[in-house]
């Protein structure tokens, strides 16, 4: 028992030490925040972006009535999310209730825009 408790501590120190090797952040936008773009390249609605350091828990960006069919928005994150990793997990939900499969983005490459 006492080496199965002592294997959990050494995995989840492992863990912080690893997530916190991997903070940078992308490049900054000329406000001083950091953004990216999103194409809706389907016929339909994007009503919801979700979005997850870990592939589990998602939150959401605020994207008003959605975008649609053809349109490009700049979404901004908010400055909470500044010590994040840069590896983050998004999908998008459509008017018709229909959930994207998620995929992984690299928010540290400049200039980027996720398809949808």
């Amino acid at each position: 028992m006492k080496l199965q408790t002592q294997f959990k501590r050494t995995a989840l120190v492992a863990c912080a030490v690893l997530v916190m090797a991997f903070v940078p952040r992308v490049a900054l936008s000329g406000e001083g925040d950091y953004s990216f773009k999103v194409k809706n390249t389907t016929k339909e609605l994007i009503t919801k972006i979700l979005v997850s350091e870990d592939g589990e828990k998602y939150g959401f960006f605020d994207i008003g009535a959605g975008i649609k069919p053809g349109e490009t928005m700049t979404l901004v994150w908010d400055k909470s999310t500044n010590s994040d990793s840069c590896h983050q997990w998004f999908k998008a939900i459509w008017a018709s209730g229909e959930e994207g499969k998620p995929v992984k983005f690299d928010f540290c490459e400049k200039d980027l825009q996720l398809e949808f």
